[in-house]
């Protein structure tokens, strides 16, 4: 267990960072702001003590010229923090790029800023990272995926205007490789990654979100196709929720299609709850699960690690609805009614008891918000 300082703890791969070590249990990173970074003695008070340093943040986007600079001057100012540290950190891990060097303003940017980190004499971590993708990234910054992700969620095509091939490489497996931690059931540090060209990749989220418009399951045969869907269902959250399942009625009573999978089967269990019980409070980081109350009355609340606002579900057994689970997201189920709760839980996998994917933390934040409260 290691504690940590971050640059960049705001951003897409900083969120994701903070999120595998709430998963591991480590302590909360200790958080260096841009405005702490613009004095040195701040930031040396910051990593004095610390095991790594993690240099996340960067400029991405703009003015070719401004985001030089950018990178430059975040590097430069880092290292001067750490030259002034009382107790300097074991190791410095840069978040680079595979265009370091490339002969681009940007590239030789991210190259020139390892040679400043390099020069502070401390340690130092040059991590080449590919293209990153994953839940909850920026629509038109931090890669094509949220774009085109959003442009689905939001009842679009993905328009592709140049056609190459790019590598994806999903963000906890970076995360897991700046942090250091060994390969685990969700996260792999080696950072495999997913080759495909960009239509290819537009056609295949396109898929994605057809099968899944109608609360149908489609096809999760590996890895990448499994984080490209939670990704695709981070930008359908909430407002997507809660799905509508058919419905079919005869003479014998009703039936309702809770779980339609394409391609694969997964586990299906159900479960009893007394009035006022709880099940749940934990998040997972890949694993797609739906809830489905069949009867009685309960309300499903989840909430985003690292934030305060909760979304709120009421769902009954007298008009079953699915609610999917969203990665990242904690979640619980209470049974709000005065007789006894059945539900429906569907998940993409074989539970495996060495390798659960599931991360306990309560739903109710320790600083109350206003709820968010989803019809």
């Amino acid at each position: 267990m290691l504690k940590l300082a971050l640059t960049g703890g705001g951003g897409f791969l900083g969120w994701h960072v903070r999120v595998l070590l709430r998963a591991l249990g480590w302590p909360e990173p200790v958080i260096i702001t841009r405005a702490d970074l613009a004095d040195p003695r701040v930031v040396g008070a910051k990593v004095s003590g610390v095991d790594r340093v993690l240099h996340l943040a960067g400029v991405n986007r703009g003015d070719p010229a401004e985001v030089a600079e950018g990178n430059l001057r975040l590097a430069a100012q880092l290292a001067a923090g750490l030259r002034v540290a009382a107790d300097p950190p074991a190791c410095v891990v840069y978040a680079n790029s595979v265009q370091a060097g490339n002969g681009t303003p940007y590239g030789d940017a991210k190259a020139d800023a390892a040679r400043i980190l390099a020069d502070t004499g401390m340690p130092l971590e040059d991590v080449l990272l590919s293209n990153l993708y994953g839940e909850h990234g920026r629509p038109h910054y931090n890669s094509a995926v949220a774009t085109f992700c959003r442009v689905l969620a939001e009842g679009g095509r993905p328009e592709v205007h140049t056609d190459r091939e790019i590598a994806l490489v999903h963000v906890t497996d970076a995360a897991a490789r700046l942090v250091g931690v060994p390969a685990g059931g969700s996260w792999d540090p080696t950072m495999p990654a997913l080759r495909l060209g960009v239509r290819e990749l537009a056609e295949r989220l396109a898929g994605l979100a057809a099968t899944y418009r109608t609360g149908e399951i489609p096809v999760l045969t590996d890895r990448h196709l499994v984080r490209l869907f939670n990704t695709y269902r981070s930008h359908c959250f909430p407002a997507h929720f809660p799905l509508a399942l058919p419905r079919r009625a005869d003479v014998r009573g009703e039936l309702v299609e809770t779980v339609k999978v394409h391609g694969g089967a997964g586990q299906t269990f159900s479960s009893t709850s007394h009035p006022g019980v709880t099940r749940g409070e934990h998040f997972h980081l890949a694993k797609v699960e739906r809830f489905v109350v069949l009867r009685g009355t309960a309300e499903i609340s989840l909430r985003r690690v690292g934030d305060t606002d909760v979304v709120r579900f009421p769902v009954s057994g007298d008009a079953p609805v699915a609610v999917d689970m969203p990665t990242m997201w904690v979640h619980k189920l209470v049974n709000t009614g005065d007789d006894e709760l059945v539900t429906l839980f569907w998940t993409n996998e074989l539970f495996d008891p060495a390798c659960p994917d599931t991360w306990p933390e309560p739903v109710e934040s320790r600083i109350p918000k206003p709820a968010v409260v989803a019809a």
